[in-house]
Protein backbone atom coordinates (compact mmCIF):
# COMPACT_ATOMS: atom_id res chain seq x y z
CA UNK A 1 0.00 0.00 0.00
CA UNK A 2 1.33 3.92 -0.92
CA UNK A 3 -1.22 6.24 0.87
CA UNK A 4 -5.10 5.33 0.72
CA UNK A 5 -4.64 3.82 -2.81
CA UNK A 6 -3.67 -0.14 -3.03
CA UNK A 7 -1.45 -0.46 -5.85
CA UNK A 8 -3.78 -2.54 -8.14
CA UNK A 9 -5.92 1.36 -7.84
CA UNK A 10 -3.23 3.02 -8.59
CA UNK A 11 -2.61 0.72 -12.02
CA UNK A 12 -6.11 0.71 -12.93
CA UNK A 13 -6.16 4.72 -12.34
CA UNK A 14 -2.67 4.83 -14.70
CA UNK A 15 -3.65 2.56 -17.23
CA UNK A 16 -7.65 3.87 -18.00
CA UNK A 17 -6.34 8.02 -17.36
CA UNK A 18 -5.80 8.09 -21.52
CA UNK A 19 -8.92 5.94 -22.23
CA UNK A 20 -11.89 8.10 -23.88
CA UNK A 21 -14.53 8.57 -21.02
CA UNK A 22 -17.12 6.51 -22.46
CA UNK A 23 -15.13 3.27 -21.97
CA UNK A 24 -12.65 3.97 -19.26
CA UNK A 25 -15.50 2.78 -16.75
CA UNK A 26 -15.85 -0.30 -18.45
CA UNK A 27 -11.98 -1.23 -19.13
CA UNK A 28 -11.07 -0.18 -15.52
CA UNK A 29 -13.90 -2.82 -14.21
CA UNK A 30 -12.74 -5.47 -16.82
CA UNK A 31 -9.00 -4.78 -15.93
CA UNK A 32 -9.50 -4.79 -12.13
CA UNK A 33 -11.56 -8.04 -12.23
CA UNK A 34 -8.46 -9.38 -14.38
CA UNK A 35 -6.07 -8.26 -11.46
CA UNK A 36 -8.15 -9.60 -8.59
CA UNK A 37 -8.60 -12.58 -10.68
CA UNK A 38 -5.19 -13.10 -11.15
CA UNK A 39 -4.14 -12.59 -7.80
CA UNK A 40 -7.02 -15.18 -6.65
CA UNK A 41 -5.05 -17.62 -8.34
CA UNK A 42 -1.45 -16.72 -6.47
CA UNK A 43 -2.55 -16.45 -3.21
CA UNK A 44 -4.51 -19.97 -3.68
CA UNK A 45 -1.19 -21.48 -4.66
CA UNK A 46 -0.16 -19.83 -0.98
CA UNK A 47 1.12 -16.53 -1.87
CA UNK A 48 1.22 -13.54 -0.12
CA UNK A 49 -1.47 -11.38 -1.12
CA UNK A 50 0.84 -8.24 -1.35
CA UNK A 51 3.27 -10.16 -2.73
CA UNK A 52 0.59 -11.53 -5.36
CA UNK A 53 -0.14 -8.35 -6.14
CA UNK A 54 2.96 -6.89 -6.61
CA UNK A 55 4.05 -9.42 -8.94
CA UNK A 56 0.60 -9.83 -11.03
CA UNK A 57 0.69 -5.94 -11.41
CA UNK A 58 5.14 -6.02 -12.50
CA UNK A 59 3.89 -9.07 -15.55
CA UNK A 60 1.53 -6.78 -16.98
CA UNK A 61 4.00 -3.59 -17.55
CA UNK A 62 4.26 -0.62 -18.55
CA UNK A 63 0.25 0.77 -17.90
CA UNK A 64 0.61 3.24 -20.65
CA UNK A 65 1.85 0.43 -22.99
CA UNK A 66 -1.31 -1.41 -21.96
CA UNK A 67 -3.40 1.30 -22.00
CA UNK A 68 -2.46 1.25 -26.05
CA UNK A 69 -3.39 -2.13 -26.14
CA UNK A 70 -6.66 -0.95 -25.26
CA UNK A 71 -7.04 2.02 -27.62
CA UNK A 72 -5.84 -0.24 -30.42
CA UNK A 73 -3.77 2.84 -31.17
CA UNK A 74 -0.29 2.25 -33.03
CA UNK A 75 2.69 2.81 -31.38
CA UNK A 76 4.84 2.64 -34.36
CA UNK A 77 5.97 6.40 -35.26
CA UNK A 78 9.17 6.36 -34.46
CA UNK A 79 8.96 2.58 -33.53
CA UNK A 80 8.18 0.72 -30.48
CA UNK A 81 11.63 0.21 -28.57
CA UNK A 82 11.62 3.98 -27.80
CA UNK A 83 7.76 5.34 -28.35
CA UNK A 84 6.88 6.00 -25.36
CA UNK A 85 10.27 7.53 -24.45
CA UNK A 86 9.81 9.71 -28.00
CA UNK A 87 6.20 10.94 -26.37
CA UNK A 88 6.98 11.41 -22.90
CA UNK A 89 9.69 13.77 -23.98
CA UNK A 90 7.79 15.75 -26.58
CA UNK A 91 4.82 16.60 -24.30
CA UNK A 92 7.13 17.81 -21.69
CA UNK A 93 8.78 19.97 -24.32
CA UNK A 94 5.72 21.51 -25.89
CA UNK A 95 4.52 21.82 -22.34
CA UNK A 96 7.22 23.91 -20.85
CA UNK A 97 8.83 25.61 -24.20
CA UNK A 98 5.30 26.32 -26.41
CA UNK A 99 4.26 28.51 -23.06
CA UNK A 100 7.47 30.17 -22.81
CA UNK A 101 8.16 31.25 -25.93
CA UNK A 102 4.30 32.71 -26.83
CA UNK A 103 5.10 34.82 -23.40
CA UNK A 104 8.36 36.03 -24.48
CA UNK A 105 7.36 37.14 -27.85
CA UNK A 106 3.90 38.95 -27.17
CA UNK A 107 5.85 40.62 -23.99
CA UNK A 108 8.86 41.66 -26.31
CA UNK A 109 6.22 43.20 -29.28
CA UNK A 110 4.38 45.07 -26.94
CA UNK A 111 7.03 46.68 -25.23
CA UNK A 112 8.03 47.31 -28.62
CA UNK A 113 4.40 49.30 -29.63
CA UNK A 114 2.81 46.61 -31.56
CA UNK A 115 -0.65 47.00 -32.01
CA UNK A 116 -2.71 43.98 -30.23
CA UNK A 117 -3.42 42.50 -33.95
CA UNK A 118 0.08 42.51 -34.12
CA UNK A 119 0.82 40.91 -30.94
CA UNK A 120 -1.27 38.61 -31.27
CA UNK A 121 -0.07 37.56 -34.58
CA UNK A 122 3.27 37.47 -33.98
CA UNK A 123 2.50 35.31 -31.10
CA UNK A 124 0.60 32.65 -32.68
CA UNK A 125 2.97 32.32 -35.83
CA UNK A 126 5.99 32.30 -33.05
CA UNK A 127 4.35 28.75 -31.03
CA UNK A 128 3.21 27.09 -34.35
CA UNK A 129 7.08 27.70 -35.45
CA UNK A 130 8.37 26.39 -31.79
CA UNK A 131 5.81 23.42 -31.95
CA UNK A 132 6.88 22.36 -35.79
CA UNK A 133 10.76 22.81 -34.69
CA UNK A 134 10.07 20.59 -31.23
CA UNK A 135 8.35 17.95 -33.87
CA UNK A 136 10.73 17.67 -36.26
CA UNK A 137 13.75 17.60 -34.50
CA UNK A 138 12.72 15.64 -31.53
CA UNK A 139 11.34 13.00 -33.87
CA UNK A 140 14.04 13.26 -36.17
CA UNK A 141 16.69 12.50 -33.19
CA UNK A 142 14.81 9.33 -32.12
CA UNK A 143 14.36 8.52 -35.34
CA UNK A 144 18.23 8.68 -36.19
CA UNK A 145 18.84 6.32 -32.92
CA UNK A 146 15.79 4.12 -33.66
CA UNK A 147 17.32 3.22 -37.54
CA UNK A 148 20.89 3.39 -36.46
CA UNK A 149 21.06 0.68 -34.38
CA UNK A 150 22.18 3.02 -31.21
CA UNK A 151 18.48 3.24 -29.74
CA UNK A 152 20.60 1.78 -26.46
CA UNK A 153 21.39 5.08 -26.03
CA UNK A 154 17.81 6.39 -24.96
CA UNK A 155 17.51 5.68 -21.50
CA UNK A 156 15.12 3.08 -20.93
CA UNK A 157 14.59 2.16 -17.29
CA UNK A 158 12.80 -1.12 -17.01
CA UNK A 159 9.26 -0.40 -15.83
CA UNK A 160 8.83 -0.92 -12.01
CA UNK A 161 5.88 -0.38 -9.45
CA UNK A 162 8.00 2.18 -8.08
CA UNK A 163 7.20 4.32 -11.13
CA UNK A 164 3.40 3.77 -10.93
CA UNK A 165 1.99 7.26 -10.65
CA UNK A 166 -0.36 8.37 -7.24
CA UNK A 167 -3.65 8.97 -8.18
CA UNK A 168 -4.22 12.68 -9.57
CA UNK A 169 -6.22 14.69 -6.88
CA UNK A 170 -9.57 15.90 -7.98
CA UNK A 171 -9.23 19.32 -6.72
CA UNK A 172 -12.04 18.89 -5.14
CA UNK A 173 -10.80 17.61 -1.46
CA UNK A 174 -10.81 19.20 1.92
CA UNK A 175 -7.37 20.85 1.76
CA UNK A 176 -8.25 22.09 -1.99
CA UNK A 177 -11.70 23.98 -0.24
CA UNK A 178 -9.43 25.65 2.97
CA UNK A 179 -5.95 26.68 0.55
CA UNK A 180 -8.78 28.46 -1.64
CA UNK A 181 -10.56 29.64 1.01
CA UNK A 182 -7.07 30.99 2.68
CA UNK A 183 -6.16 32.84 -0.17
CA UNK A 184 -9.06 34.43 -0.25
CA UNK A 185 -8.99 35.66 2.94
CA UNK A 186 -5.31 37.19 2.38
CA UNK A 187 -6.19 38.78 -1.05
CA UNK A 188 -8.99 40.58 1.11
CA UNK A 189 -6.45 41.99 3.75
CA UNK A 190 -3.89 42.76 1.18
CA UNK A 191 -6.69 45.10 -0.28
CA UNK A 192 -7.23 46.63 3.05
CA UNK A 193 -3.60 47.18 3.91
CA UNK A 194 -2.57 48.07 0.64
CA UNK A 195 -5.30 51.25 0.97
CA UNK A 196 -4.41 52.35 4.62
CA UNK A 197 -0.96 51.30 5.32
CA UNK A 198 0.54 50.41 1.87
CA UNK A 199 3.59 47.76 0.38
CA UNK A 200 6.20 50.54 0.18
CA UNK A 201 8.35 50.24 3.34
CA UNK A 202 10.37 53.48 2.48
CA UNK A 203 6.73 55.24 1.66
CA UNK A 204 4.11 54.27 4.78
CA UNK A 205 0.64 54.98 3.43
CA UNK A 206 1.87 54.56 -0.27
CA UNK A 207 -1.03 52.55 -1.82
CA UNK A 208 0.01 49.83 -5.12
CA UNK A 209 -3.63 50.25 -5.93
CA UNK A 210 -5.39 53.83 -7.55
CA UNK A 211 -7.47 55.13 -4.19
CA UNK A 212 -9.74 55.90 -6.71
CA UNK A 213 -10.78 52.13 -7.07
CA UNK A 214 -12.39 52.18 -3.28
CA UNK A 215 -14.96 52.06 -2.97
CA UNK A 216 -17.19 50.63 -5.72
CA UNK A 217 -14.51 48.47 -7.72
CA UNK A 218 -13.17 47.12 -4.71
CA UNK A 219 -16.34 46.05 -3.56
CA UNK A 220 -16.99 44.31 -6.86
CA UNK A 221 -13.65 43.05 -6.49
CA UNK A 222 -14.29 41.36 -3.21
CA UNK A 223 -17.62 40.06 -4.72
CA UNK A 224 -15.86 38.25 -7.37
CA UNK A 225 -13.74 36.98 -4.44
CA UNK A 226 -17.02 36.03 -2.35
CA UNK A 227 -17.93 34.04 -5.65
CA UNK A 228 -14.04 32.52 -6.00
CA UNK A 229 -14.99 30.95 -1.63
CA UNK A 230 -18.41 30.06 -2.70
CA UNK A 231 -17.33 28.16 -5.40
CA UNK A 232 -14.63 26.22 -3.15
CA UNK A 233 -17.40 25.33 -0.99
CA UNK A 234 -19.44 23.87 -3.90
CA UNK A 235 -16.99 21.93 -5.20
CA UNK A 236 -15.85 20.61 -2.20
CA UNK A 237 -19.86 19.53 -0.68
CA UNK A 238 -20.30 18.07 -4.39
CA UNK A 239 -16.86 16.00 -3.74
CA UNK A 240 -16.17 16.39 -7.61
CA UNK A 241 -15.63 19.51 -10.35
CA UNK A 242 -18.40 19.68 -13.14
CA UNK A 243 -19.10 21.25 -16.58
CA UNK A 244 -21.26 24.01 -14.22
CA UNK A 245 -18.54 24.92 -11.84
CA UNK A 246 -15.55 24.61 -14.64
CA UNK A 247 -17.91 27.26 -16.26
CA UNK A 248 -18.60 29.27 -13.58
CA UNK A 249 -14.69 29.39 -12.62
CA UNK A 250 -14.40 30.73 -16.04
CA UNK A 251 -16.91 33.28 -15.67
CA UNK A 252 -15.63 34.60 -12.83
CA UNK A 253 -12.12 34.56 -13.78
CA UNK A 254 -12.69 36.47 -16.98
CA UNK A 255 -15.06 39.18 -14.95
CA UNK A 256 -11.82 39.98 -12.83
CA UNK A 257 -9.34 39.58 -15.65
CA UNK A 258 -11.20 41.59 -18.13
CA UNK A 259 -11.80 44.66 -15.90
CA UNK A 260 -8.39 44.69 -14.19
CA UNK A 261 -6.73 44.82 -17.91
CA UNK A 262 -9.30 47.64 -18.68
CA UNK A 263 -8.84 49.44 -15.50
CA UNK A 264 -4.81 49.08 -16.53
CA UNK A 265 -5.16 49.98 -20.19
CA UNK A 266 -7.06 53.68 -18.70
CA UNK A 267 -4.20 54.08 -16.07
CA UNK A 268 -6.58 53.24 -13.17
CA UNK A 269 -5.56 50.07 -11.56
CA UNK A 270 -1.96 51.51 -10.44
CA UNK A 271 -2.16 54.23 -8.35
CA UNK A 272 -0.29 57.19 -10.39
CA UNK A 273 1.36 58.20 -7.82
CA UNK A 274 3.54 55.20 -7.10
CA UNK A 275 6.27 55.12 -9.90
CA UNK A 276 7.20 59.24 -9.67
CA UNK A 277 7.06 58.71 -5.84
CA UNK A 278 9.92 55.63 -5.82
CA UNK A 279 11.72 56.31 -8.77
CA UNK A 280 13.09 60.20 -9.14
CA UNK A 281 15.84 59.68 -11.37
CA UNK A 282 13.29 60.91 -14.73
CA UNK A 283 12.35 57.16 -15.85
CA UNK A 284 9.59 56.89 -13.49
CA UNK A 285 7.18 57.09 -16.77
CA UNK A 286 9.49 53.93 -18.79
CA UNK A 287 9.51 52.00 -15.42
CA UNK A 288 5.35 52.49 -15.33
CA UNK A 289 4.69 51.30 -18.78
CA UNK A 290 7.22 48.12 -18.80
CA UNK A 291 5.29 47.25 -15.43
CA UNK A 292 1.67 47.94 -16.27
CA UNK A 293 2.89 45.33 -19.46
CA UNK A 294 3.94 42.36 -17.36
CA UNK A 295 1.14 42.83 -14.92
CA UNK A 296 -1.24 42.79 -17.76
CA UNK A 297 0.25 39.39 -19.27
CA UNK A 298 0.49 38.10 -15.18
CA UNK A 299 -3.30 38.46 -15.08
CA UNK A 300 -4.00 37.37 -18.20
CA UNK A 301 -1.72 34.29 -17.30
CA UNK A 302 -3.13 33.60 -14.47
CA UNK A 303 -6.66 33.47 -15.69
CA UNK A 304 -6.01 31.98 -18.12
CA UNK A 305 -4.72 29.01 -16.03
CA UNK A 306 -7.29 28.84 -13.73
CA UNK A 307 -9.77 28.71 -16.76
CA UNK A 308 -7.76 25.64 -17.99
CA UNK A 309 -7.40 24.02 -14.66
CA UNK A 310 -10.72 24.10 -14.00
CA UNK A 311 -12.26 22.64 -16.83
CA UNK A 312 -9.18 19.78 -17.11
CA UNK A 313 -10.19 18.89 -13.43
CA UNK A 314 -14.06 18.67 -14.51
CA UNK A 315 -12.88 16.47 -17.53
CA UNK A 316 -10.69 14.56 -15.61
CA UNK A 317 -13.71 13.94 -13.27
Amino acid sequence: MTGNSSLTERYVAAATRTIAPRQRDDIAAELRASIDDQIGALVAMGKPVEAAERSVLTDLGDPDRLAADYRESPTWLIGPSVYFEWRKLLKLLMWIVVPVAAFGVALGQTLAGATIGEVIGSTVVAMIGVIVHLGFWVTLVFAILEHSGARNAVPQTPWTLDRLPEPRESGATFPDMVGSLILVVLSAGALVWDRFIGFAPSHPGLPLLDPDLWPWWIAGLFAVMAGDAVLAILVYRRGRWTAATATANAALQTVAAVTAIWLLTQDRLINPDLWPTLITDGHAGEVASVMATITGFVIAGVAIWSIIDGFLKARRR
